[in-house]
């Protein structure tokens, strides 16, 4: 079991209704987990904004499944500008 706190930035947040919570995940601690914990439990619009956006660990962004977590992850949207 994994406990991870989860922060929530702009679309992310809207798809959430949280900007921040923690989640205890049991099936394995790596960002394809939590993207999967995500979509359930928040459905297409979470869908979109993952499809698209970044996970920060450790300051660091990181799109691979298979990434290991850290106590903390960051769920940013893509960001659009110039």
């Amino acid at each position: 079991m994994t406990l991870v706190t989860v922060r929530y930035f702009a679309a992310a947040a809207d798809a959430a209704g949280v900007e921040e919570e923690r989640l205890e995940l049991t099936g394995g601690a790596t960002l394809g987990a939590l993207r999967d914990e995500l979509i359930a439990r928040y459905g297409t619009s979470m869908e979109r904004v993952l499809r698209s956006g970044s996970f920060l660990v450790d300051g660091t962004v990181r799109r691979e499944a298979g990434h290991p977590l850290a106590d903390r992850v960051d769920i940013l949207p893509p960001f659009a500008g110039g």
